[in-house]
């Protein structure tokens, strides 16, 4: 059973970057058919694809985030890191980390932003001064 726990500061100031890690058990970070995904819910809106690292494929990025965002791995600690900067107030919302498993086509990997086996509990960020 995979387990994905997120954490970092529920506040942070305007123009300043948001750090969120999430640790997985039960799983590797590094299995080549998964990808890992952060996932938000602004309040009183639907959830928003961030961004996702792969192993077999390296990082995708929403395109409205692109420039503002990275996510980055840690294979050793089997934990993925989220860093969004320049944030504002709309930045708010329930941060989500999940995984899922990509459908392997040919010789590679087809994935799909929008299907997850394994969520996290989330963690609310409020961007304030």
């Amino acid at each position: 059973q995979v387990q994905l726990q997120e954490s970092g500061p529920g506040l942070v100031k305007p123009s300043q970057t948001l750090s969120l890690t999430c640790t997985v058990s039960g799983g590797s970070i590094t299995t080549k058919y998964a990808y890992w995904s952060w996932i938000r819910q602004p309040p009183g809106k639907g959830p928003e694809w961030m961004g996702a690292i792969t192993w077999a494929d390296g990082t995708y990025y929403s395109p409205s985030l692109v420039g503002r965002i990275s996510i980055s791995g840690d294979t050793p600690k089997n934990q993925f890191t989220l860093r969004l900067n320049s944030v504002t107030p709309e930045d708010t919302a329930v941060y989500y980390c999940a995984r899922g498993e990509a459908t392997r086509v040919g010789g590679g990997y087809v994935y799909s932003w929008s299907s997850y086996d394994y969520w996290g509990q989330g963690t609310q960020v409020t961007v304030s001064s």
